[in-house]
Parts: structure tokens; sequence; C-alpha cells
């Protein structure tokens, strides 16, 4: 099933080929699906947090955005990354018909519905896990891998046709039958009366209830069905010609039964909603907001990797001091980082990663940092740096402090890779550059040195991300890390990134009206400018007092300009004979995201999304969402080349803030993507102009691999991948690393013809106590024969374990004890319930309250046959008559416990997590009780 032309995909797939409709129009599509049921769980949720608060929630005007329902969150910092989490649900399910275009298990076609369930239920194990570690990328790419399937079951299937009024929720349990399938040999289907196909599904199959689905195939000649089976339908199906001629998919509404595409797409969307909802009952309401992209605050990570050797006490001091800065004035505020990661690396070791989403945890855990050790002069700063690339959330800002150069530097172009992949921006605090000198104990004293060559490798990375390579002495860096205040404001855009060789040169940037607490970073020495506004009036370096720059600071080679912010175009004329950099920011609600995408080669064509670089020298595309406003456009898309030169691309809308960009040439050297567009607000509308900051690089090299997405503990896991050129042949070298240092084995080079791929294979194992949950990012390079042109591949895997323990936790009441009286504030009422996951289950690992205002504790027992239980007691004013729980075991299965007191009696349900569904009611007798 395709997610429509409107999403990263653009399958241009025929018409019904293999799943809802692709392109907008009246028919229901995949976008729609999708997001109309992401939307709407997220309203649901943020609306309990707020109740559970006593806030009050707004509902967000229909339809609903992204942006809206961020602003209904009351995070609307959140906007961007909102919009990206989507949009990364939404790749990953349009994947399926890209390179699962035939795997009848993905589309629940040829009956074949336990191969089809099966995909589910063991993605949302991998989906539960990844989340208790947090590990929400992961989690939100195997999420919309699974959404396919379980949306095409309502469209391919005929459950709609049966007359079910409500989704399948046995799709998404291990431990319960999806219906009674049709036979092997069990004729399901007439012929069509001409291209009616209103009646073709046999009366009996009707009336018993039996699930079936469409066959397809799309060779001509030999595509065949069993006797007597329903086709697919459609022009591509080679099925549906064949007896029982015609077809039952509900794809769009000219489809064989597209009379029931409506129904069928309402419920796709229902089914999305709960499986979202048994997703969150694991996870809980955070952890299910943040792998939305949802968060308190500034939505930003506060990511630190700091160099722990013996020299380092000084810098260390003064990471402590700007973050008790950073955390005492941003917490509670809308500035305030979402989550905090530390990566230390020393010499050999390194890591491992430190991420908490709680400040006094993260403040503690800076504090007990020290200095000691280290080896030789070089330490492991690249390694500690791709932990930390794989473990912030893409978009991200990190800081690394070090006075020492990388032991490390052949990782350089896997972190490279990762920067791109994330578009992350690394800023780099130097203090051991050139004559500041550093001890280190290596059986004698010995002075080092960090030469300028040393910290080359440095402002190359900064460069590469869009960020700043800071050289400062150590008693300057306290001066210099006002930066890392700077970063944590929410809502932050880039302007303008220029990296300069060391020419006079002049270059302007657009300042629109959205955008506020304008700044602008230099690094580099011997350096001199004139900033002219748009009002003309100019202030030059020398004169600190002119009325433009309201704030000045120098440290190192390092320079904050905050200006005078006025709307216009502004121009800077910059003088220097030495390298330097230049970097305009703002705050705005207003941004962009982007990604390129290639024509698949697939069967049925259509784009998918790049995890490399685009080739060079050709025509790209790239997909281009606005974010932040609901009715801001793009006018125009270039790739800015480095130096000189850009390459404009045609822009065509394809609603809802998403615009797919084509360009006649991928630049072969370092680009930046910069749009302009309009906004419209009320009466009236303005200009604006965004630049992203992360380099990017066309390549001549093609490399793709595709494997499974899960790892089992112990198991060698398999990963293919092919590479072409399309520029001269040899024998090109191949690099493979992961981020958690797992065995594996792969080729150290391939031989390749220009224009034929070849192939190898890396083999990877993660060892038998990695905790189910973690993920692994695997990068995989190649390097023309004479490294002039790279590219690479970056793939996450989840690891998770097998599981056995599919059984949802159960409540038993123990006690429920009233006075309720006629007025309630005076009265309260008490319960008692046990909660267990059973003898084989693998324990219960949270009781949350989904519904009651009051007070809630539990404790611990052992039970008759040694199995744990969890004691519930809670207590309420009867003015709160209802309350639900939400019981979690250790695995994820999640199981509801409903009572309601009235004054006459008491009723009590157990269920699954959709709060509608009551197993077990049970009326239960009121009894009296002093309070």
């Amino acid at each position: 099933m395709s997610l429509g032309l409107a999403v990263l995909s653009l399958l241009l797939l025929l018409t019904g080929a293999l799943g809802f409709a692709i392109l907008p129009g009246k028919s229901l599509n995949h976008l729609e699906i999708t997001e109309r049921a992401i939307l709407n769980s997220t309203v649901h949720v943020c609306r309990s947090l707020a109740q559970g608060a006593g806030a009050a929630f707004t509902l967000p005007p229909q339809p609903l955005t992204a942006e809206a329902v961020a602003v209904a969150c009351a995070s609307p910092g959140s906007s961007k990354s909102f919009r990206r989490a989507i949009k990364s649900i939404i790749l990953r399910n349009v994947r399926v018909d890209i390179r699962h275009a035939l795997n009848a298990s993905f589309h629940f076609d040829d009956e074949s519905f336990e191969g089809g369930k099966k995909i589910i239920t063991d993605g949302i194990s991998a989906i539960k896990a990844s989340n208790r570690k947090e590990n929400f990328e992961a989690a939100r790419q195997k999420l919309g891998e699974i959404l396919h399937p379980l949306q095409d079951f309502y469209s391919h299937s005929n459950w709609v046709e049966l007359g079910s009024n409500l989704p399948n929720s046995n799709l998404i349990r291990s431990d319960a039958s999806i219906g009674n399938i049709a036979g092997e040999g069990r004729a399901t289907c007439r012929n069509c009366d001409g291209d009616d196909c209103r009646n073709n599904i046999l009366e009996d199959i009707l009336q018993e209830k039996i699930l079936t689905s469409g066959y397809f195939g799309i060779v001509p000649f030999l595509s065949t069905k069993p006797k007597g089976k329903c086709s697919h339908g459609g022009a591509v199906d080679q099925t549906s010609g064949k007896e029982p001629e015609g077809g039952i998919n509900k794809d769009t509404l000219t489809s064989n039964h597209g009379h029931l595409h409506t129904d069928a797409a309402n419920m796709a969307v229902a089914a999305t909603r709960e499986l979202l909802e048994d997703i969150q009952g694991a996870a809980g309401d955070t952890d299910f907001l943040q792998m939305m992209g949802i968060s308190k605050g500034a939505n930003k990570a506060l990511c630190f990797v700091i160099d722990t050797t013996q020299s380092m006490q000084d810098d260390i001091e003064a990471v402590k001091s700007v973050t008790s800065v950073l955390i005492n004035s941003k917490v509670g505020t809308p500035d305030e980082p979402s989550v905090y990661i530390l990566v230390p690396f020393n010499d050999p070791g390194f890591g491992p990663p430190i991420r908490t989403t709680d400040p006094n945890i993260f403040k503690a855990v800076i504090d007990a940092l020290s200095a000691a050790g280290g080896g030789d002069f070089k330490e492991m700063s690249l390694s500690g740096l791709r932990l930390a690339l794989t473990a912030a959330p893409s978009g991200s800002e990190i800081f690394l402090f070090t006075d020492a150069p990388a032991k490390d530097r052949h990782l350089k172009s896997a972190v490279i890779a990762l920067i791109e992949r994330t578009q992350t921006v690394v800023n780099f605090m130097l203090t051991g550059i050139s004559d500041l000198r550093r001890r280190r104990q290596v059986d004698s004293q010995q002075d080092g040195t960090m030469t300028t060559s040393d910290a080359q490798l440095y402002r190359d990375l900064a460069q590469a991300s869009g960020g700043q390579a800071i050289e400062v002495t150590k008693s300057e860096l306290s001066e210099a890390t006002s930066i890392i205040i700077d970063s944590s404001i929410s809502s932050l855009v880039t302007l303008l990134v220029v990296r300069s060789p060391g020419n006079a040169d002049n270059f302007t940037f657009s300042v629109d009206e959205s955008v506020r607490n304008l700044t602008i970073y230099i690094t580099g020495r011997s350096l001199s400018f004139t900033l002219v506004s748009p009002s003309g009036e100019s202030q030059k370096s020398t004169d600190p007092t002119g009325s433009l720059i309201v704030a000045f600071q120098s440290v190192g080679n390092f320079q904050t300009l905050r200006l005078h912010t006025q709307v216009g175009l502004w121009e800077m004329r910059m003088v220097s004979t030495d390298p330097y950099t230049l970097k305009v920011i703002g705050q705005s609600d207003i941004d962009f995201l982007f990604d390129f995408v290639e024509e698949s080669q697939s069967p049925f064509g259509g784009f998918d999304t790049l995890e490399s670089r685009p080739r060079a020298g050709v025509n790209g595309t790239l997909l281009v969402s606005v974010t932040g406003s609901d009715s801001a456009t793009l006018t125009e898309v270039a790739l800015v080349e480095t130096g000189s030169g850009e390459v404009s691309g045609s822009v065509e809308p394809l609603g809802r803030g998403d615009f797919l960009v084509r360009v006649v040439r991928v630049p072969s050297v370092a680009f930046v993507v910069r749009v302009k567009g309009q906004n419209s607000r009320r009466a009236s509308s303005t200009s604006f102009q965004r630049q992203s900051s992360t380099e990017l690089k066309g390549s001549n090299l093609t490399i793709t691999a595709d494997s499974n997405n899960v790892l089992v503990p112990g198991t060698p896991f398999s990963v293919p991948f092919s590479v072409m050129t399309s520029g001269t042949g040899g024998n090109f070298t191949i690099r493979t690393t992961n981020d958690q240092g797992f065995d594996s084995t792969s080729p150290d080079s391939l031989f390749l013809a220009p224009g034929v791929s070849a192939n190898g294979t890396v083999s990877l194992t993660a060892p038998l106590n990695t905790p189910s949950g973690s993920d692994v990012t695997l990068t995989i390079e190649a390097e023309s024969p004479d490294a002039t042109d790279t590219n690479y591949i970056v793939q996450r895997f989840s690891i998770v374990n097998t599981v056995t323990d599919f059984t949802r936790p159960v409540c038993q009441l123990d006690s429920l004890r009233s006075n309720c009286s006629d007025n309630c504030i005076l009265s309260m009422w008490e319960l008692s319930v046990s909660v267990t996951d059973g003898v084989d289950g693998t324990g219960v690992d949270r009781v949350s309250l989904r519904q009651g205002n009051g007070t809630m504790n539990t404790s611990m027992a052992i039970g008759t046959n040694s199995e744990n239980i969890t004691l519930v007691s809670y207590t309420a004013s009867c003015c709160s008559p209802d309350v639900e729980l939400v019981v979690v075991d250790r695995v994820g299965n999640v199981g509801s416990c409903s009572y309601s007191i009235t004054s006459s009696a008491v009723s009590m349900a157990v269920g699954a997590t959709r709060s509608s569904l009551l197993c077990l009611s049970i009326a239960i007798a009121v009894i009296q009780m002093p309070l």
C-alpha cells in the first residue's frame, strides 16, 4: 500500500496495483490514512496528559496539522521534529511497496494472513523494545513498516464485505486468531458481472464469515491463482483475467470494490489508531510523544562529548559551570532541553552514552566527571562523536570538548556520513592548539601540542556539519561556552552559512518578520568586516559603538555579533586572507525539512528516499517540507555550492506543506540547500529565506543495502549490499563500521566495471547479553581507487530478544469500599486490586492511571504459585467515580482494568488497550464503609 505522491515516496504506481490510491483526489490515500491517525492519536494523548495535570486543553481546529497539534500539546517548538517523525514513519511505510512489492505477506495478498500478521506482531515487539530503550528512531522506522500491511488488510481482504464495523483487533495480538481463513481448496469468488464486481464474493463465504483476500501477479501468461479464488484486480494484476475474473480490492473509488473504498480507508485509520494506542499503553504517554517528536520546552538535545583525560580538568570545570547555568535558567521555560546526552572519551575507552530527560540527573553526572589517565597524546574523540551522532535525535547540535588530536581519525568519513544522514551540527571546543601546552603522564612527564594540522580534522568536520571549530585557551573556554546557551533556544533557524578559504567577498541574507534574536557567528583570525543593514546603515568591525550590533563578543578565533533585527536584505562584506566561516541564525517558527529521492528500480517505478549521497552530475529530486506555518509556500529551492555557483530547481507544490523539487544537476562539490518562499498572514504576505547547515555532496558511486532491520542477540546477521560507479572502474576500497563495536566481517575491496554492480555482504553479530531494544548503526563506505570520491549507506538495526510472553497482565478485584452520598465532595471510595502477569509471564513492569483523579499506590507480594503480584490501592473522591488502570508487562503486553462506582453498584472491566473493549463485566454490591 503506497502513501501517496504527497509523501516522500511519490510512487508513480499504476492505479490499484498494490494499495490505496497514491495521487491526491477523491479517494483516501496513505498520506491521509497514516497522518490522520497519528495526528488524532497525538491529540488524544496530549489531552489526557493535560487533564491528568488539571490543565486546560484546547482542541486544534480541523483539519488537523502537525503545527496545530504541536501548539495544542503546549510544545510549539516541536513542530519541526513532529513533522520529521511523521515523515520518517511514512517513508518506511512507502518503502514496502518498493522493496517488498511482490511479497504477498506485506500486503495480505494471496490469503497470506498468517505471514502478514507475523510481520505486524513481530514489529510491535520490536517497537516496544526500542521505546523502552528510548531508541525512538528505530521504533519509528519499524512502525512505518508494519503500518503498511496493517492498512492493506482492510483494502485487500474481505473484512469490510463481511459486515465488520470495527478493526480486527487480533491483527496486533500474537495470542489470538484473526478469524476463520478460507482453506486452500475452497472457492471464494465468482466472475464479476462485466465491470460490476459488487457481488463476486460467494454467499457462503460471507454467511460463514470466512476471511479471504485477492491473489496478485504481474507476469503476463505466468501469473496464476488457485481455482475459484478471488483476484486483487486492476489493470496490473494478471490474475484478474483468469476465472473467476475481476477483483476485490478497495484501493480507490474506481477499484473493483471501490464502492467500499471509504469504509476500508476509515477502517484502516481506526486500525492504525488502535495499534498506536497499544504502543502508547506500553510506552507511556511521555515516551509515546517523544517517539512522535513532541517534547517539552525547546524539543532539543543538550549533547556533550567530553575528553576526560588528565589535562582536561579546566575544560571539565567549564562544562560543569555552563551546564549549571543552562539548567538553572532554562528548566521550566520554553527553551528547556528535552533530552540530555553525555558521551565521555579517554584512551583507550569511550562511552557509553548517558541519556536522560531529567536535568538534575544530568547535572549530577556532569558534576561527577573528573580528569584522569590518557595514555599517549592522541584520544578517541571520533569514536565518542560517533556514539553521540547515533544517540542524539536527528537535527541536533553537539559540542565536543578536547585538547588532543584524534587517535581514531580513520573514522572521519564514517562520522561525515552520520553528520550528513542526521543533519546534525557539531561544534568543537578546542583548547590545545599551537603553542598551548599540555602534560600527560606516560612513564615520565612529556609535553604535547595539538598542531594546526592536527586541528584541521576538527575544522573539516565542523565545516561539514555547519558548526564551529572554536579555538581558545583554557582560561578563555568559559567565555566561549556562551554559544551553548545560545544553541539551547527553541526554534533556531539558519539564514546563511559560508565557508571561505580566505577571500574578500560580500554575502547577503534576508530577514523576514518572523525572525527574532538575529545573531552572526564568525570563526577565523585576521579578518575584518562591514555590516550593512536593509536601511543602508553600516557598521565596521573596528566600531564597537554602532547601532546595528547590540552586543559583541570576541574570544580566541570566535566572534559573536547580536544584531538589532531589521526586516529586509542585509549585507556582510568580509575581508580576510585566512580561512573563515560565517553563520547567521535567528529564531523563527518557519523552517524546512528535505530529503533526496530517486527513481525506484522496482517493477512499478516510483521514488524512494536516498540513504546515501545523490548521484553527481545528473538530475536529482528532493522532497521539501515547510514547517512551522500552515500558510507558507516555497517559491525557490537551490543547491548552493561552496565557493560560488548554484543550481536552481523547479518547485511543484504537493499540498500540506510538501513540495517536489527537480534539479538538472547535482553538484559534485559540497553544497547546501537554500529555500525561499512566502508566508501569508491574514491580508499580508512576507518573503522568507532559510538554508540548511549541513554540507552535502554528490558522488559517482551508488551504494545500496537492504536487510531485515531486527537482529537477534547471538545470531549472525547478514546485510547484503551492492556498489556501482558511473565513473572510472577499478578496485574500490570498502570500509564498514558500527557504533557498538560488534564483531563483523566484510570485504575490504570490490572490483567495479563502469555501470556494473558488484555485490558484498556484511556479517554482524550482537553479543548474547545485548539488551533487547538496543540498536546498532552500521555504516558501509565505498571509496574510488584514487580516493577522490566516496559514498556510503547508513543502516540502523534494532536488537530484539525472541519474545515468548504474549499474554496480557490481568487484574483481580480484592475489595471496594465506599461511603458515597449525595454530596460527593464529602465522601470517598477505595479500591484494592491484585495485578499479575502469571507464573510464566515476564512480570508486571508498570501500573498507571489512564482515567481517574484519585491517588494510587503500589506494593509487591508473592502469590501462592511463587509469581510476583503487584498490589494496587486507589482512593478517590466520589465526585470522580471512574478509574481505569493500564498494566504493562516487561515485554510490552498491555492490559487495562476499568472500575466504576455509583450509588448502587460497581462495574469492573478487564480489557485490551482499546478502552471501549470490555472483556469482563461484573456487578458487585457496594460495601459501605466509614472513611
